[in-house]
């Protein structure tokens, strides 16, 4: 189970993230970051980070993640580490290995790939 700690990641309005990637915008490249971090567009490429990532509904990321926690209710291809948490929302697919502390996968989502739980 989850740490109802981590609930507030599904709890950030808008404003709490340093920045939005738009549902109109592709970027390919790195993207590195240390403050929440919320994409709704499409990115391929590699994301590194310290911070919280959230992959909305409708965006599609193609990149390895390393995070400290990610969230996706989109659709993700690529190998995502996170330091803390990855939850896969009933609307997110996840395509590739996880690695994390806590992985919760919400009934309804997809999942393709080895999930490592580590300490």
């Amino acid at each position: 189970m989850f740490d109802v700690k981590d609930i507030d990641l599904f709890d950030l309005e808008e404003e709490a993230f340093d920045t939005v990637i738009e549902g109109d915008i592709t970027f390919t490249g790195s993207i590195r970051f240390a403050k929440p971090f919320m994409i709704r567009g499409k990115v391929k490429g590699s994301i590194d980070a310290t911070s919280d990532l959230v992959i909305d509904s409708g965006a599609s990321v193609e990149a390895d993640i390393k995070a400290l926690r990610v969230l996706v209710k989109g659709k993700v291809k690529g190998n995502v580490a996170a330091k803390k948490m990855v939850f896969v929302t009933a609307t997110g697919s996840l395509d590739g290995d996880i690695t994390a502390e806590q992985v919760v996968l919400e009934p309804g989502s997809t999942f393709t790939g080895k999930c490592t739980m580590v300490k």
